[in-house]
């Protein structure tokens, strides 16, 4: 089956909750080895735990890394190398909302600087880090999440709507780099608001601005986003590169 990952090894930034989480219990549940990435070194290890009660005999390992940290991010890519001696798929979920509600005229330089060190920087740094890898593999698959904000931009939200749009054209740059003859595609995912703790913690305003553009009317689920992603990291998802996948409950169709 061409969206089994048995023998694969799959490292996912973000994992210790929320998207990142939901795809590497799936990606573990389709048969690979998964590395849980987070800068939360402390909830790596409740993460992995409660992973492998949801999918008994998952081969799991951990790194606490700063994704906007070169040094962080190779460590990431040696986990996955020194354990499993290869790299199949890169999910990237980490990143950072920033300050929520704000026009541009009162947003502080030193929040935009951080949200795209982290959603943009990060994305660069672990590509780059594991490129090598799947180069010499001669496969790979990259999934970049950025958001429909990328697409649409939303307003009060401004870092993080500039940041997502960047990790579109990264990913274009990417996949157009190393289409031809590599095995490796890069693609990403752009969600609308999903049911997640972070988005829990924005302000109701800000959640309900962004669920009334969506004609479905309602949140993504974690489930809905962790099953696009692990058909967009399979082997099946073949023919597509440079590519921004929707998951918005209809409210982008371009």
């Amino acid at each position: 089956m061409a969206t089994d990952f048995t023998g694969q090894v799959a490292i996912v930034t973000g994992s210790a909750r929320g998207i990142g989480f939901a795809v590497a219990t799936e990606l573990a549940k389709r048969g690979a080895s998964v590395v849980l990435v987070d800068l939360k070194a402390d909830a790596l290890a409740p993460a992995a735990k409660t992973l492998q009660q949801r999918v008994p005999g998952a081969a799991v390992a951990t790194c606490a890394a700063d994704v906007a940290n070169q040094a962080d991010c190779e460590r990431a890519a040696q986990t996955a190398l020194g354990r499993w001696g290869r790299i199949d798929v890169l999910v990237q979920a980490a990143g950072i909302v920033g300050a929520t509600n704000v026009t541009t005229d009162k947003v502080d330089p030193a929040n935009f600087d951080l949200v795209m060190r982290i959603n943009v920087r990060g994305i660069f740094l672990m590509c780059r880090a594991v490129l090598p890898a799947m180069r010499r593999q001669k496969y790979g698959r990259i999934v970049n999440v950025a958001s429909i904000s990328g697409k649409e931009g939303n307003a009060g939200m401004l870092a993080y709507s500039t940041s997502k749009a960047a990790v579109i054209g990264l990913t274009k740059v990417i996949g157009k780099e190393f289409a031809e003859g590599s095995g490796i595609t890069c693609n990403c995912l752009a969600p609308a608001v999903v049911r997640t703790e972070m988005v829990a913690a924005m302000p109701a305003a800000q959640v309900k601005y962004m669920t009334d553009k969506i004609p479905m009317k309602r949140t993504g689920e974690l489930d809905e986003n962790a099953a696009m992603v692990s058909f967009i990291a399979s082997r099946a998802c073949s023919f597509t590169t440079g590519f921004c996948f929707d998951t918005t409950g209809g409210r982008a169709t371009y």
